[in-house]
């Protein structure tokens, strides 16, 4: 499971101003925001970030001045791959360190969207997760002996779902759609499906010409 929202696009404009800088073309510049405060890419200005997003990386330097902002919630497990994706993206996480025991953990708290209904064995080991889980909660808060807060830390399965507030740049985007829009991971087919709903996604992330 994944969902990413309160998503935010920024700095567009000042990015493409940016891209003219080269040959001084300030002139060409025909976008501007429509009544929503969203920002328009004319045609000559899209035809430049078209042209120089296939150009290459040397080229397509604009695309890191345009920022994106969003909570997304996925489980552990696809975090820890995520996580490999360092520099130019930043992420605030909801903390387990001190948030664990902050209420009752329930099905929902966790990615158990694939565990086999029909096989008795993997439903009786997430409803035990859960019983076990919750025990250890109840007896840290009824002793506050840090031992039990421990089984919770420790006992914690990849499937539990985290919150966290990423910022990436849309070059950052590039590179993250075309090596995982074919993982094995459904959350990864989420967050490729995620990216191309941002604003001139396929222009500038997939580098496709305007149909």
């Amino acid at each position: 499971m994944l969902t990413a929202e309160r998503t935010s696009v920024m700095n567009l404009e000042n990015a493409i101003r940016g891209a003219r800088n080269p040959l001084n073309s300030w002139g060409r510049m025909d976008s501007e925001y429509d009544e929503k405060g969203n920002y328009c890419l004319g045609p000559n200005d899209l035809g430049l970030a078209v042209r120089l997003r296939k150009a290459g990386p040397d080229h397509r330097k604009y695309l890191r001045q345009v920022f994106v902002s969003v909570d997304i919630t996925a489980p552990l497990y696809w975090w820890k791959e995520y996580d490999t994706y360092k520099v130019g993206t930043v992420a605030n996480s909801c903390s387990t360190m001190h948030k664990i025991h902050s209420k009752p953990f329930t099905e929902e708290d966790f990615s158990f969207d694939h565990i086999m209904e029909e096989d008795e064995i993997f439903l009786e080991s997430s409803r035990q997760i859960l019983k076990t889980l919750n025990y250890a909660r109840d007896r840290f808060l009824e002793t506050k002996d840090k031992k039990y807060w421990w089984q919770m830390i420790q006992l914690l399965p990849s499937s539990y779902n985290q919150m966290r507030t990423c910022t990436f740049t849309y070059e950052n985007l590039v590179n993250m759609y075309f090596a995982r829009r074919n993982h094995k991971l459904d959350e990864w087919h989420v967050f490729c499906d995620w990216v191309l709903t941002l604003p001139y996604a396929k222009e500038l992330i997939l580098g496709q010409e305007e149909e």
